[in-house]
C-alpha cells in the first residue's frame, strides 16, 4: 500500500434513515479546512432550521490529523462518533458529514441512536463518489540558461509537469512529483551543479 495516497469524495451524497417516526437526513460535503466544515454545518442548520439536532463529524488533510465530531445535544457518543467511524471505515478525508434529526416523539435508546446515525452517514457516503489522490511535493528550480537542456531532460525523463515557469535573466520553474518519488528526483537535481532546488509545499 502506498503511503502517498489518500481518498476524498469528488461528488457529494445524501442518506436517509427512518425509525419510529424519527427521520435522519445525512449529507456529505467536501471540506479542506475547519472553517469550511463549520460553514457546511451552518448551511445545513439554516436549511433544516426546524430540526432538533444537527450532528456531524469531519476529517481533514491527507494525514487525517484534523478531525472532530459533535453529538449536538444527543446523548454522548450516540451521534458524532458513529458518523466519524463511518468516515474512518471508508478511509476518506477532506470530508464533513452532517446528519439532521427530526424527532418523531419516541426515544430510540442508545443503540437505536447509534444505528440510526451510523446508517444515515453510511448511506450518504455510499451515494458519494470516492476517488484516490496522491500526496504531491512541489519544488522550485533556479538555474542559468546553459543548464536548460539538462534540467529539461530530467523533467522529460521523469514526466514532471512544469509549473509557473519564468525565463528572464535567470530561469525559474516549479514542478510537482509524488511524495514517494520526491527524494530520488530531488537528488537528481542536487547533483546538477549550478541548479538550486527548494521545497515549496506539500499538496
Amino acid at each position: 500500500m502506498n503511503d502517498d495516497t489518500y481518498k476524498i469524495i469528488s461528488t457529494c451524497g445524501e442518506g436517509l434513515y427512518k425509525e419510529k417516526g424519527s427521520k435522519f437526513i445525512a449529507e456529505t460535503f467536501v471540506v479542506t479546512s475547519e472553517d469550511e466544515a463549520k460553514a457546511a454545518v451552518a448551511s445545513v442548520k439554516k436549511k433544516y432550521f426546524d430540526a432538533r439536532h444537527h450532528c456531524y463529524a469531519y476529517m481533514i488533510g491527507p494525514d487525517k490529523k484534523t478531525f472532530r465530531s459533535s453529538d449536538d445535544g444527543e446523548p454522548s457518543g450516540t451521534a458524532g462518533k458513529p458518523i466519524l467511524n463511518q468516515i474512518l471505515s471508508k478511509d476518506v478525508t477532506n470530508l464533513c458529514i452532517v446528519v439532521t434529526r427530526y424527532f418523531g416523539g419516541i426515544k430510540l435508546g442508545t443503540s437505536g441512536l447509534i444505528n440510526a446515525y451510523k446508517t444515515a452517514a453510511r448511506e450518504a457516503l455510499d451515494n458519494s463518489t470516492i476517488v484516490e489522490k496522491t500526496i504531491n511535493e512541489i519544488y522550485s528550480l533556479e538555474f542559468e540558461y546553459p543548464l536548460m537542456n539538462e534540467v529539461m531532460r530530467i523533467l522529460k525523463d521523469e514526466e514532471l509537469e512544469q509549473l509557473n515557469p519564468r525565463f528572464e535573466l535567470d530561469c525559474y520553474l516549479e514542478f510537482s512529483t509524488r511524495k514517494n518519488d520526491a527524494p530520488r528526483i530531488e537528488e537528481k537535481f542536487r547533483n546538477l551543479f549550478g541548479v538550486k532546488i527548494s521545497h515549496v509545499k506539500t499538496i
